[in-house]
């Protein structure tokens, strides 16, 4: 190659010497007062003689210089760059849609919002003020929580903050959780996941516990209807295990007053589960009757279920938090057969509570019952979780109740729908799962919209979604969280048992009267402390896994002692007749031996 050198040279592979600094190897290099090396006068006569020669140097010096591997890396990183960078580009158009329906159609839980926007958010001003004072802060389906806080949805701006509770830790040591970056567009995992959630330690949310029950707004004294022969005078549903309320009653109940009577269930005798139907043992009432501060509760109806033991429970909730499992006579003989339930009625941590004279023929109806009514059956208690028999708790229940609700202010929290949030979307996607009748989704529909029920849209804000995933309900028992759960058990008990589409109908109509709000927190959080299992069914017809296949261990042979030395010796030059068998050169003779190689 013709051409100057355009700076000193080190004495290995030809790399070009740094301004101002020696080389060990070549100490004869001259540099100028300047601290510039001196470099030969060339002239471009000499660097290059041709446009040809020019595009051969290009190449020829990038893989001198970088190596041709580090040149092929280098082409990678720029190929990845430019993948990452039109993927960027895509997302941003789909975050900047206009269409209100189709920002309804995902869950982001990484506050793209903000991250695309940062001057929305105002830096050391709580996010929920802001949010009050300018409600374009917040977009349907999308959360909308700031990236360095936590992204549960804010209690409604018409709470009042004064019913606020002082939280001991100050500042929270969550204060400053932020979910992690989303995966790049192309790599994210089919279907919903669980996303992390920021837990205090159980000691630390112990002590959060509030020392006084939450204000209950308005309402103050609720009791419940008693009718022990029940009548039905209209021609919608409902059951004499719930009375059989008429319209004008059900009208009634939406009118919130400092003390309220209302239909509740149980409504042929004074204690439930006492010839109320769904009857409990008189040995069971009495535990039921005792005061615990906080319970967890489940039910499997049916034989639907396997119980499912929780999992990561400290010593302290072992000890003051009774687990309840509440089951049919079908699933106790069940248990019986196969010797899972024992004589005390335990099942690991689970105290099971057996029911008898079940009002309803469905399962899933009768499930409803404690799922909705659990203030009834323990009539002592100050918080409750339930979950659904498919599920496994895998978080102490401490940790739950200090994220979802004391930390939230909140006295009722419930997840939402990990992808839907219209209860008109919901009803046509239970139709076309077969969930339930689909003559009768269409009633209960309907007569919603009889009464106003429009699709979601943005007049709903800060309201995020109508449509809850109803598997877990986190509660403290006051009155008006009491009213809303026996008024969402109505209106299970007159139309489907599908109580995903009664939900927003129930909730709107009491946030229209007193100041409440329910705190719907995203469905990736919980399942970040539930995991949810099959249906026994399901379970049951599943292949079984293929059978383990045993494999044969053979003996260790010891290592030769006289490997070391024959490999001293040099060994002798063996004739064709003194080939090894077993090598190589002799495998390679057999497949291609000369005398085989015949012409025809």
């Amino acid at each position: 190659m013709t051409g100057g050198s355009l700076a000193p040279r080190t004495g290995s592979y030809g790399s070009l010497q740094l301004p101002g600094i020696f080389n060990n190897n070549n100490n004869n290099i001259n540099f100028n007062y300047n601290g510039k090396p001196i470099a030969r006068k060339t002239s471009a006569k000499m660097l290059f003689s041709g446009p040809r020669e020019k595009d051969r140097f290009l190449p020829f010096v990038c893989c001198l210089f970088l190596g041709r591997r580090k040149v092929a890396m280098l082409l990678l990183c720029v190929l990845a760059l430019l993948v990452f960078t039109l993927g960027s580009l895509t997302v941003n158009k789909e975050n900047t849609t206009p269409n209100v329906n189709q920002r309804m159609g995902n869950i982001d839980p990484y506050g793209k919002q903000v991250a695309s926007n940062p001057t929305l958010v105002t830096p050391g001003v709580p996010y929920g003020k802001q949010v009050a004072s300018n409600p374009a802060l917040v977009t349907p389906g999308v959360d909308n929580m700031p990236k360095y806080r936590n992204s549960s949805m804010q209690n409604d701006k018409r709470k009042s903050n004064k019913n606020k509770v002082q939280h001991p830790l100050s500042p929270h040591p969550c204060e400053s959780f932020a979910f992690p970056p989303p995966p790049p567009p192309g790599f994210r995992r089919p279907g919903p996941r669980p996303c992390p959630v920021c837990y205090l330690p159980v000691e630390q949310a112990i002590a959060s516990m509030p020392s006084s029950p939450s204000a209950s707004p308005v309402l103050q004294n609720l009791t419940y209807v008693l009718d022990e022969n029940p009548v039905n005078t209209e021609s919608h549903g409902g059951s004499d295990f719930g009375g059989y309320p008429s319209l004008k009653q059900r009208k009634d109940s939406y009118d919130i007053k400092e003390s309220m009577t209302v239909h509740c269930g149980f409504v042929k005798g004074s204690t439930p589960g006492r010839r109320t139907g769904f009857d409990i043992d008189e040995s069971d009432l009495k535990q039921l009757d005792q005061f615990h501060e906080v319970i967890v509760a489940s039910a499997i109806f049916g034989n639907y279920d396997v119980v499912q033991q929780p999992q990561n429970i400290s010593a302290a909730a072992t000890k003051n938090i009774p687990f309840y499992m509440f089951i049919d006579e079908e699933t106790e003989a069940y248990m019986k057969n196969s010797s899972v339930l024992d004589s005390n009625k335990r099942i690991g941590l689970w105290r099971i509570i057996v029911v008898h004279n079940i009002p309803y023929s469905d399962a899933r109806r009768n499930g409803k019952i404690p799922k909705l009514l659990l203030h009834r059956i323990f009539p002592n208690v100050r918080y409750s979780i339930w979950i659904d028999g498919k599920l496994k708790l895998v978080v102490d229940p401490y940790q739950i109740l200090e994220r979802f609700l004391w930390r939230q202010n909140a006295n009722f929290a419930i997840s939402r729908h990990y992808k839907r949030f219209d209860v008109f979307v919901e009803a046509e996607a239970n139709k076309a799962a077969g969930k339930y009748d689909n003559s009768s989704i269409d009633n209960q529909i309907e007569f919603y919209k009889s009464e106003g029920l429009t699709p979601y849209s943005e007049t709903k804000l800060p309201i995020t979604s109508d449509v809850p995933e109803g598997c877990v309900i986190v509660r403290e028992h006051i009155p008006i969280t009491n009213l809303f759960t026996c008024l969402w058990f109505n209106e299970v008990d007159r139309f489907t048992a599908r109580d995903q589409l009664s939900f927003s109908t129930v909730r709107d109509k009491i946030m229209a009267k007193v100041s409440w709000s329910v705190n719907m927190f995203l469905d990736c959080e919980r399942r970040n402390f539930v995991i949810q299992a099959y249906h026994r069914d399901l379970l049951e017809h599943m292949a079984p896994p293929p059978p383990r296949v045993a494999r044969t261990q053979y003996p260790r042979v010891p290592p030769d002692t006289n490997v070391g030395n024959s490999r001293k010796k040099s060994p002798a030059r063996r004739g064709k007749g003194d080939k090894k068998s077993g090598s190589k050169r002799h495998r390679k003779i057999v497949a291609g031996n000369k005398d085989n190689n015949i012409s025809f």
